[in-house]
């Protein structure tokens, strides 16, 4: 096997711990992914609003379609932002898993950017605060990620 083959081994092995640690806060941000679309959940069940006419389990509830209800907008909107955002990390993650980077800073990217996408539900989707709350977890968030992409392409350069 080639170096590079080897060094790719490696870097996506469960042995490394960069890569350990990239799997581990992936999968922690799946399930808060899914946590939001269950906020959003609630809330329709709650205000009895669907977005589709053959949605409707009970005769009472209302069909109305994105933007219709504020209670339900506001968690679908912190789940678009997820997929607006966390896409973007884990591919830029993983490739960054491949730049060899030092175990401690690497795991602590994860662990913060992590941190900030979960907090950045609750102070937008659990308990609205004032900004620059929001904002400020979501900088983090970005920050990271930018980071991550920089020093990947500075190391493949």
């Amino acid at each position: 096997m080639s170096a590079a083959g080897s060094a790719l081994q490696h870097a996506w092995s469960t042995d490394n711990p960069v890569f350990a640690a990239y799997v581990f806060y992936s999968g922690v941000l799946v399930l808060k992914m899914l946590g939001t679309t269950l906020l959003v959940v609630r809330q329709r069940f709650a205000k009895k609003v669907v977005m589709n006419p053959e949605d409707r389990m009970d005769k009472n509830s209302k069909v109305l379609p994105t933007g219709g209800d504020p209670d339900v907008e506001r968690p679908r909107r912190a789940h678009m932002n997820d997929l607006e955002n966390i896409p973007a990390f884990w591919v830029t993650g993983l490739l960054y898993c491949l730049t060899n980077p030092a175990p401690a800073l690497a795991v602590n990217l994860f662990r913060a950017y992590t941190a900030a996408r979960i907090m950045h539900t609750i102070v937008y989707a659990v308990v609205p605060l004032p900004q620059p709350s929001r904002i400020i977890v979501f900088v983090v968030g970005v920050t990271i990620t930018t980071y991550m992409a920089i020093s990947t392409i500075i190391h493949f350069a």
